[in-house]
């Protein structure tokens, strides 16, 4: 079974998908930007960079940025593409194929293998030719606020004939396409296939990964190869340092990460499903303390890093805003949340792979090699990074420990979503609804309100907290109407004759009374 909560839109015929431009107005949210290259980053402390979808200069630009005066230009240089969504380039910018009713908004398009990118991409660029074509050298297209766009088409490439084109100047690149979905965590293979891909790199070869903006995919893959180069630096380097008098290993280590203990559990990643793996993974509490420093790094510059998206954080602050919403947004939100949850639980997983297999790693050198990598005063051994291997995938490891599965998908959904009413409130509430709901409603909404003052007097003065205190107001009238009313009320919320509204439950049970559903 699927274990990611958000019911996906598939991509579909090619004939049927709909142009969108990449770029947009506002797309850079980020100081110091690199031209044509949205977003484009450094993780602290790593050869890490994380960005939107380039233009074809865009591309130059940023593999410029990242070689500097230093790094050779024919050296390696991996580069992950982790969309979904097949890209062509007209005029040198990026559009990418959509499904018709998902422009411009949140789309997962379900299980898009690298092969099922790779032929999307052909079949739509033939697509965009015959379209161009057929309308007299003009591409139609939409921006992500679906207005109509008409692009004279003077140069159609493919991703692919764009890289190539880049490899002229950059012959060391390595372009890989691992199509992942925006809110849960990546497939377990895709994890193995980036791990594949960095397997024999260097700890300086320069990482980039991208998605369209720059946001939750892209700051997930990051994530990913920042934990690959820690296992790099961890199984290389150990034995080394221990050598080099005056320096203080634990400052090196992540696994001693200590978080703020002032902020809330849930910006913490306290969640109770979180809390179980922590006691269930073998130095689960180190594998969360690797995977949160990873995590701040590739966060906003609050929590040190120099990014958009905050993975764990983001959680917590989804969920104060779930508070406030209507019943069909918090429907989505709360799917949101729970992948979200799936995806720091997974990261927190991998980080825990990444730390045994850095272990295995140092043991592993053959015998025949042990004396050129032992160092003489410690005997613990300085394996190049290129050199290292790993002896299990990140498969085997979730066979061999397969109720971690099963953990997350039942834990997910594990949070408080409502805030309890006090039980001596509610049952004050029911008791002047039971003696006499009429006659006592001016002190039921009173009542109401009085416990919801006292309920939500955590959040901030504002229109949030308004929101929260009418929508706890209107659930609450609903819950103790007396069973005539109720079964009327509900009826017309069924019909849409009304909403789950206040002052519409209120019209219904005083003045509305006759007009049934």
């Amino acid at each position: 079974t699927d274990p990611r909560q958000l019911t996906p839109t598939i991509m579909g015929d090619m004939a049927n998908a709909a142009c969108m431009a990449d770029g947009f107005d506002n797309i850079q949210k980020l100081p110091d930007p690199v031209p044509g290259c949205p977003n484009f980053r450094r993780v602290p402390g790593f050869k890490v960079y994380c960005c939107g979808q380039p233009t074809i200069a865009g591309f130059e630009a940023a593999l410029t940025k990242v070689c500097g005066d230093k790094y050779p230009k024919d050296g390696p240089i991996i580069w992950f593409n982790l969309r979904q969504e097949p890209d062509v380039y007209v005029n040198g910018e990026p559009i990418c194929a959509r499904p018709p009713g998902k422009i411009g908004e949140y789309a997962e398009l379900g299980d898009v293998t690298r092969d099922i990118a790779k032929s999307n991409e052909v079949e739509f660029l033939a697509q965009c030719e015959m379209r161009k074509n057929e309308n007299g050298g003009k591409l139609k297209a939409v921006d992500i606020n679906k207005k109509a766009l008409e692009i004279e088409v003077k140069e159609l490439k493919s991703l692919s004939q764009v890289i190539e084109g880049v490899k002229e100047k950059f012959p060391g690149l390595v372009h890989w396409r691992v199509p992942v979905c925006n809110s849960a965590a990546p497939l377990e293979n895709d994890f193995d296939i980036i791990i594949k891909t960095l397997i024999g790199t260097a700890i300086n070869t320069p990482v980039i990964v991208n998605d369209q903006v720059g946001l939750s995919r892209a700051t997930t893959g990051c994530i990913i190869a920042c934990l690959f180069k820690e296992f790099q630096i961890s199984a290389s380097f150990e034995g080394l340092v221990e050598t080099v008098p005056g320096v203080n290993l634990s400052l090196l280590k992540t696994d001693k990460y200590v978080m703020n203990p002032e902020k809330d559990t849930l910006f913490r990643g306290e969640f109770d499903v979180v809390k179980e793996l922590v006691a269930t993974l073998k130095d689960g509490a180190a594998a969360k303390n690797n995977a949160d420093k990873i995590i701040d790094l590739n966060g906003t510059p609050k929590t040190g890093g120099t990014g958009i998206k905050q993975l764990r954080e983001n959680i917590a602050e989804s969920k104060l805003s779930y508070e406030i919403m209507d019943d069909a947004a918090q429907a989505f939100l709360k799917t949101k949340i729970m992948d979200n949850i799936q995806k720091y639980f997974y990261l927190i997983v991998f980080a825990g792979y990444i730390r045994e297999q850095a272990a295995a790693a140092r043991e592993a050198v053959e015998a025949d090699k042990k004396a050129a990598v032992a160092l003489p005063a410690s005997g613990k051994c300085a394996i190049p990074a290129a050199e290292l291997k790993i002896g299990k995938t990140f498969v085997q490891f979730m066979e061999e420990n397969a109720g971690l599965r099963g953990l997350i998908d039942t834990g997910k959904g594990n949070l408080q979503w409502e805030r309890d009413i006090p039980p001596a409130s509610l049952a004050n509430l029911e008791q002047l609804a039971a003696k006499d709901f009429q006659g006592n409603l001016g002190k039921i909404i009173h009542d109401i309100y009085q416990t919801a003052h006292v309920m939500f007097g955590d959040m901030p003065q504002g229109d949030h907290k308004k929101r929260a205190k009418y929508r706890f107001a209107s659930k609450t009238l609903m819950r103790i109407l007396p069973n005539n009313l109720k079964g009327e009320v509900e009826a017309l919320i069924e019909k849409k004759s009304i909403t789950l509204d206040l002052y519409e439950i209120l019209g219904q049970c005083t003045w509305g009374q006759g007009i049934k559903a």
